[in-house]
């Protein structure tokens, strides 16, 4: 078989379920993790004969995303801030509006060496980038999931970098730092409510880590609460805090981040123009 033919493939046994575009992307992604090919490179090779072992990976990939496994977690892998992030079901892939995030403490701490650390890690994605970005800064991940630390090993050390993982639960802990002081705490902590899974695709509800989403209705700023306070205690004086959020929530952060006595708040839109975005900086009494 030909990668045109097995194109056509794909296509004809995705349609009932994906869009036309969702179905490009996954050719896209599927060609360029087998055979380094992707964009015009594929089209110049459709009547390229691929090897059986190729053709049986493709038939699995087919089928697990009939089963709305998302292609991420299929391939084991997937893109941030152009890093290759290795990824299974223990951790959350990694969504472009991290990205911005990234790109925003990047731009304040450019030409400034400073001690960050990153809290809920996961797959790393966000101390990596720093890492990767900000060379002359130490960073530091904490996760409570051992089997989000292992991914996020992998990535650090796959793409070069130096990094202090840390097994701890900032809900339980604090003092995990051992009198360590920050410039940066960032943090893209669980902030989907129960009340909105019902607005989420099958394809997250089914395979990404329910922990690592969702908080209870009653509490959503539960984790925007309890880093606060770890913020507190751990940011050198005009130390910053940098936050994801939930877009619903923006105002109700704020308010939170007034009370516990940080200043100079600014909260930011994505692309998609939602509010998801907080910074906030530390001054000690």
């Amino acid at each position: 078989m030909i990668i045109q033919d097995s194109i056509n493939l794909i296509k004809k046994e995705l349609k009932a379920i994906y869009s036309q575009n969702e179905i490009e992307s996954f050719i896209q992604l599927i060609f360029d993790h087998l055979l380094n090919m992707s964009g015009i490179k594929l089209y110049q090779n459709l009547n390229k004969t691929l090897s059986d072992n190729f053709l049986a990976e493709i038939g699995r990939y087919i089928e697990s995303l009939k089963k709305e496994k998302p292609i991420q977690y299929i391939l084991g892998e997937t893109e941030f801030f152009s890093l290759k992030i290795s990824v299974n079901p223990s951790v959350l892939i990694p969504r472009p509006e991290t990205e911005e995030l990234v790109k925003w403490i990047i731009s304040d701490y450019k030409d400034i060496t400073a001690n960050i650390i990153d809290i809920g890690t996961g797959s790393g994605c966000i101390a990596i980038a720093l890492k990767k970005n900000m060379q002359l800064s130490n960073v530091a991940a904490v996760d409570i999931s051992k089997d989000a630390l292992s991914i996020a090993k992998i990535n650090a050390k796959n793409n070069n970098v130096n990094i202090d993982f840390i097994e701890a639960d900032i809900l339980k802990e604090k003092d995990f730092c051992k009198g360590s002081k920050f410039e940066v705490i960032v943090s893209n902590p669980p902030y989907v409510t129960e009340v909105e899974k019902k607005q989420m695709a099958d394809n997250v509800l089914k395979f990404e880590p329910y922990k690592a989403l969702f908080v209870p209705d009653k509490d959503a700023l539960l984790f925007y609460r309890e880093i606060c306070l770890f913020a507190k205690e751990n940011l050198n004086s005009a130390g910053n805090l940098y936050f994801e959020i939930n877009e619903q929530y923006g105002k109700q952060v704020i308010q939170l981040l007034k009370s516990k006595g940080f200043s100079d708040i600014i909260l930011k839109k994505d692309i998609e123009g939602k509010d998801r975005m907080i910074k906030a900086t530390w001054f000690s009494k």
